[in-house]
């Protein structure tokens, strides 16, 4: 059973790559999930440490997964230097952005002379 939203035979080897990591990163993700619940009922100090230690494995496979991705999908390198390590409210970084560009990135719309 394939995954893909496309024919698989139509899709290049570039796009087979960018669904493997993306299917990756989400497995890896979910794992973390479960690894967290898991670690907030567990009452068992020992075996919480355990669980902690396998949630953080999969936050590192996340990490590197999300650089492959980042190193190869151009959005994504462009949307996490905005978003990522940042101050800011979340939900004004955007704006911040295209006001320190002033134009939108759009140019100026007057006809030069």
């Amino acid at each position: 059973m394939s995954e893909y939203h496309e024919p698989d035979s139509e899709l290049s080897a570039e796009a087979r790559n960018f669904h493997r990591a993306l299917t990756s990163l989400k497995e890896e993700l979910e794992a973390i999930d479960w690894y967290h619940q898991r670690w907030d009922v567990c009452r068992d100090e020992s075996l919480r440490a355990v669980i902690a230690h396998n949630r953080d494995d999969e936050i590192e496979h996340a990490s590197m997964m999300l650089e492959w991705i980042r190193r190869n999908m151009p959005k994504w390198n462009e949307q996490l230097r905005k978003y990522l390590f940042s101050e800011a409210p979340i939900t004004e970084l955007e704006k911040a952005q295209q006001g320190a560009q002033g134009d939108l990135g759009l140019g100026s719309l007057r006809r030069r002379a």
